[in-house]
């Protein structure tokens, strides 16, 4: 199929990465209707880390939802590099984050009964990579995560800081333009939880990895160099994180 837009998209270091323009979102219809996200504008660059925040209903996983494109606005606009994601059909749309974009979440989501080598292998099984150049890469992103010599080990085998350690490798084995994380310490306990952030913070500053992180936590988004905070479907406050500079 034609991909107007992706196949020429261009991702440089520092420029506009990701923009929202006015960006609504509305559940339901009528009374029952709830406005999720009341016309937000976020930017974005290349090389970003930035943590979003905010209480239960503030509209920050519906954000994180368009952001993924498992959701679309509204209204408004959502531009990835100069491509309008609003524009895309939904087979589009899946090939944008399957190129573009990778995800680690709260809950790891690994293949139980696979390797680690086997689940970072699958994104680039669905990009029909070669076997080959597959165990390559996914050898690189363990190593790069820290897991050299755990490449056979199953999830059950693994404790929940080494399987999120496999779920960001897998996530990073494409060479994401961005990587979403979702509650990524959710799971783990306070020492495991900064050994995943520090591991973030170095992807970010060595790799140049764009990160965007939605987090609960005050302490793991210390880490970011950016914090964006919601309320009631607005951005309360949009702030670069001194700790940080």
């Amino acid at each position: 199929m034609k991909n107007e837009g992706l196949d020429n998209m261009n991702i440089e270091s520092g420029r506009l990465l990701i923009e929202f323009r006015g960006v609504t979102k509305i559940y339901g219809e009528g009374h029952s209707s709830m406005e999720a996200l009341r016309g937000i504008d976020i930017r974005v660059d290349e090389g970003e880390f930035v943590a979003i925040m905010g209480p239960s209903g503030s509209g920050k996983s519906t954000c994180m939802n368009i952001l993924g494109c498992l959701d679309t606005p509204t209204a408004g606009t959502y531009m990835f590099t100069d491509v309008e994601v609003g524009r895309l059909n939904r087979d589009q749309r899946a090939l944008l984050r399957r190129h573009y974009q990778g995800f680690v979440f709260q809950g790891y989501n690994l293949l139980n009964r696979t390797s680690a080598l086997e689940n970072v292998e699958l994104p680039l099984i669905y990009r029909g990579a070669p076997a080959g150049e597959r165990r390559i890469r996914a050898l690189e992103a363990l190593e790069t995560v820290g897991l050299k010599g755990w490449e056979s080990h199953t999830p059950g085998e693994l404790s929940g800081g080494e399987q999120q350690r496999v779920a960001i490798a897998r996530a990073i084995v494409t060479g994401p333009a961005v990587l979403l994380a979702d509650e990524p310490t959710g799971n783990l306990d306070t020492a495991r939880s900064r050994e995943i952030m520090e591991l973030l913070a170095s992807l970010n500053y060595n790799r140049g990895i764009t990160i965007i992180m939605v987090t609960h936590e005050t302490d793991m988004a210390a880490y970011a160099k950016r914090i964006i905070r919601f309320r009631d479907g607005l951005i309360a406050s949009d702030e670069q994180n001194g700790r940080n500079r």
